[in-house]
């Protein structure tokens, strides 16, 4: 089937061919835009969150977020947590060893330290392949509203529904435990 030229593609009647001619030339515009080695395609885990109010100062809340060594004594789920490197007083990288109904593993984590926030990332793991998360603490009057989201994404199939559920339940234990070791 011969091509159709530009001016039959420009007629009221266009047909299937035009159609196609066009996509083709957008998909080749694109590409010499934006060509496969230089595109990068982020893909984002869904991401749970939550949060609550404890009536403390964020600095307070804070030194018990940075006290590694103490988190067996307030969550749930934690059997054991070591710093291994520390940058400006704070710990930079901490081996934990989780023990979660739905999850459990032996795993590193890389800590980056604001005022009045903390985030880290999973740079060794196990069964785990991602336990990125953050808290962010707000003054709210007198006391600090904690925010903590988590992605959890683990090395094996397992349905969304189950990794948002232990998402949730160790954000709901982390706060409750964090609110309760703060508040006394």
């Amino acid at each position: 089937m011969p091509r159709a030229s530009e001016a039959q593609c420009n007629t009221r009647e266009r047909s299937e061919q035009c159609n196609t001619r066009e996509r083709s030339e957008q998909y080749n515009a694109e590409r010499a835009i934006n060509p496969p080695a230089t595109r990068t395609l982020w893909l984002v885990a869904d991401q749970t969150s939550a949060s609550i109010t404890i009536a403390a100062k964020p600095d307070q809340i804070m030194a018990v977020i940075a006290d590694f060594e103490h988190y067996p004594a307030w969550v749930d789920s934690m059997r054991s947590a070591e710093v291994l490197t520390s940058a400006a007083g704070k710990p930079k990288t901490v081996r934990m060893v989780l023990d979660h109904t739905l999850v459990k593993d032996n795993y590193v984590l890389a800590y980056d330290w604001g005022p009045r926030a903390v985030s880290w990332k999973l740079i060794e793991g196990t069964l785990l392949k991602a336990m990125d998360g953050s808290y962010v603490l707000k003054p709210n009057g007198a006391g600090t509203t904690v925010v903590y989201a988590l992605t959890v994404d683990i090395n094996m199939p397992m349905i969304s529904m189950f990794k948002r559920k232990a998402e949730k339940t160790i954000i709901d234990g982390a706060l409750k435990g964090l609110k309760k070791r703060v508040e006394g």
